[in-house]
């Protein structure tokens, strides 16, 4: 299927807030995201003003109106899985409990992480010429697949390698949900393997071996035992966490095991570089075998950029740090400014419950098309 034949017919024109319900009943869990991909192509495609390229299931869609200013305005198209727990709200298709299309509250999977700022996004690419109009800036809109999953895959980091040139600007806003608050930057994140090895044993003669998940005592008293720091970059206090996140050992209920890996996730502050962060892990951790699995560098905020400092005065809000990873991280890497405004709680992100104000969808809607037009 191709997005000439794409069976999804999206109306960008149609309330925001409707729209984003219609994202969100097409499933997009990533490495599923080409039904979408499709619709976005599309419906991007019937609007004269944009160039319009796809890669995979990523798409990039610019302005090419000669401005001094170019902002890139990006979100990712995938979702984490739906739901496995009976009756979860978050799910497809999207539900809204007054049983009002449009009012109150919209849930599903992606009405906050983040099918509510794609469809910011895509109703200001339908409606930014509208009345003869033209945005005050050139705009480069980037929708793109695999961010839920680990960071080789990811379509942006695709993007950056086959059309970097089309991501060229002077300022980013990725659209992640943030209470319609600006975050700036982003924590880096990390994870290794702490091993222990053992030796097999019946355990009914247990002192013939040595246990391996017992050996792994010591990693996790650890981490246990470590406090994260809080640290100030650029006038915003990002918390860090080292945490086990997953711990695998054994092979049945009679054997001792001779084997055990601890999974490991360090969240560092923007202040540190990857090395840096690296070397914190393995100095806490020293004695022990540690390998690093995944590495994705963090982002300073970079507020202080006068388009950067414009867009937070529009806005209004105190800006916050981010907790989380973001991919302002890879804008951040091409030297261009960037941070994060989306509609929903990113408290929500993930949840079974996951919900968003349809209000808040309008008002992020609101905000950039405001702050766009000078």
């Amino acid at each position: 299927m191709t997005a000439q034949t794409a069976s999804v017919r999206l109306d960008l024109r149609q309330d925001v807030a409707l729209l984003t319900a219609a994202l969100i009943d097409i499933n997009s869990v990533s490495a599923n995201e080409k039904e979408l991909a499709d619709a976005v192509e599309h419906a991007l495609r019937k609007i004269p003003q944009l160039t319009v390229v796809r890669d995979g299931d990523s798409i990039i869609a610019r302005t090419a109106l000669g401005r001094t200013e170019r902002v890139i305005l990006a979100g990712h198209l995938d979702t984490v899985p739906l739901p496995t727990t009976e009756g979860a709200l978050g799910t497809v298709p999207s539900f809204w409990p007054s049983g009002a299309p449009g009012e109150g509250l919209l849930y599903g999977r992606g009405t906050t992480d983040m099918k509510g700022g794609v469809a910011v996004q895509l109703a200001l690419a339908a409606t930014m010429f509208d009345g003869g109009a033209e945005p005050g800036k050139d705009v480069t809109f980037v929708f793109y697949d695999h961010e839920e999953v680990e960071a080789v895959k990811s379509g942006l980091g695709r993007l950056v390698r086959n059309h970097g040139g089309l991501l060229d600007g002077d300022f980013a806003i990725l659209l992640e949900p943030t209470h319609g608050t600006v975050e700036g930057g982003c924590n880096g994140t990390m994870r290794f393997e702490a091993t222990t090895i053992g030796e097999a044993a019946h355990s009914a003669r247990a002192w013939m071996g040595s246990n391996a998940i017992h050996a792994a005592a010591p990693i996790l008293a650890r981490l246990a035992a470590y406090e994260p720091a809080t640290i100030n970059v650029d006038g915003l206090d990002y918390r860090e966490s080292l945490n086990a996140v997953k711990i695998n050992g054994g092979t049945a209920g009679n054997v001792i095991p001779d084997r055990c890996v601890v999974e490991i996730n360090y969240r560092f502050a923007p202040d540190k570089t990857p090395d840096q962060a690296e070397a914190h892990v393995r100095e806490l951790l020293d004695g022990f075998d540690v390998v690093k699995t995944d590495s994705a560098a963090g982002a300073r905020p970079g507020l202080n950029h006068p388009a950067a400092a414009s867009f937070v005065a529009a806005v209004g809000a105190e800006p916050k740090p981010k907790y989380g990873w973001t991919d302002v991280a890879r804008f951040s890497e091409l030297g261009i400014p960037a941070v994060n405004f989306g509609p929903g709680d990113p408290l929500l992100a993930h949840k079974d419950n996951e919900h968003v104000d349809a209000d808040a969808v309008r008002e992020c809607l609101r905000a950039l098309r405001t702050w766009l037009a000078n």
